[in-house]
């Protein structure tokens, strides 16, 4: 017996024509693409992720973003574009599942330090996407990595940077991750008190909506009619627009400005200062097949979740108490 998919329009992948790195035998229960998203479900880097930041570094309310929230929450969006369109809701959430594994601790700050001591110093780069793909090829399971299948892979990879999917699937993960994270952002900004509900942009709000969930149906109903006579994923002129002009707003008002900001520059001193560390003490790096030193350093301390890195700083860096 071999599982079947359901019922799926022309424009979606299929998952009895998906290729693997190396081949298996079908699994008699689970297609192709659910089987990917068992995989990623089960690995150490989806759990990590409850303990990784979405914008707050290590927030004290227990009502927060993390990188699993956010993970969740664009699954949930992309599978409903999905399904409305008669794509492929299994690929599309297998992608979802693993499109962050490989997100640093402390967001995007963590990111840009980690890219930027790599630049600095190694003449090498650091992206949170290509590190994802990273970990499901190579780092998950003791260093064989999941074999996850070409459309999965790409999905990951092409989830942001310059690169575009190659499945619809895909694009709709990529987009409906934007959507989302700028929703709930708005959301945890109004929470702890940097934003207040009449300072979001009045033209923005009467075309998307004032709320997280008129926001997001307008958004998510929007991608499912622009797209459905469409060749690519994308948003009506009018609501495309008014949503860049929104997220602008949070890179201006949220993400680049106190208390974020503040918060992002402590948080890249703590990452700049472990990639350091473990360069100069790599006898404290857990075992791993990976020879060259940078690489490993850089796989260790992207892997970690804030708290951790936050305690390995502390033990790094600050006196311990008791006797000398």
């Amino acid at each position: 017996m071999i599982a079947r998919e359901p019922p799926l329009g022309p424009r979606a992948a299929r998952a009895d024509l998906a290729g693997r790195a190396r081949p298996e035998e079908p699994d008699p229960l689970r297609t192709a693409f659910q089987r990917d998203r068992d995989r990623i479900l089960h690995t150490t880097s989806f759990r990590r992720l409850k303990h990784k930041t979405q914008v707050f570094v290590a927030p004290a309310g227990d009502h927060y973003r993390t990188r699993l929230t956010h993970t969740l929450e664009v699954s949930a969006v992309a599978r409903t574009v999905a399904r409305a369109l008669a794509l492929n809701e299994d690929l599309v959430e297998a992608i979802a599942m693993g499109h962050d594994l490989g997100h640093a601790p402390f967001g995007h700050a963590g990111e840009a330090a980690l890219d930027a001591i790599l630049q600095e110093q190694h003449g090498l780069r650091f992206e949170h996407n290509v590190q994802s793909l990273r970990v499901v090829d190579v780092l998950e399971r003791g260093g064989g990595g999941l074999n996850l299948t070409d459309a999965v892979r790409d999905g990951i990879l092409h989830h942001t940077g310059s690169g575009r999917p190659a499945t619809l699937e895909g694009q709709i993960v990529r987009l409906l991750d934007r959507i989302a994270y700028v929703n709930h952002d708005i959301e945890d900004a109004l929470r702890a008190g940097i934003l207040a509900p009449g300072d979001l942009p009045a033209d923005e709000v009467a075309v998307l909506g004032s709320t997280t969930s008129e926001r997001l149906t307008t958004l998510v109903a929007d991608c499912v009619d622009a797209s459905r006579d469409s060749d690519e994923i994308r948003q009506s002129a009018e609501i495309g627009q008014a949503f860049l002009r929104l997220r602008r707003f949070m890179f201006q008002n949220v993400y680049l400005a106190s208390p974020a900001r503040d918060e992002a520059d402590r948080a890249r001193g703590v990452v700049r200062a472990l990639f350091t560390w473990y360069l100069e003490h790599p006898e404290a790096l857990p075992p791993a097949a990976e020879a060259d030193p940078v690489r490993r350093v850089t796989d260790f301390v992207a892997g970690m979740t804030d708290r951790y890195a936050l305690r390995r700083y502390r033990e790094a860096f600050e006196p311990q108490e008791g006797p000398l």
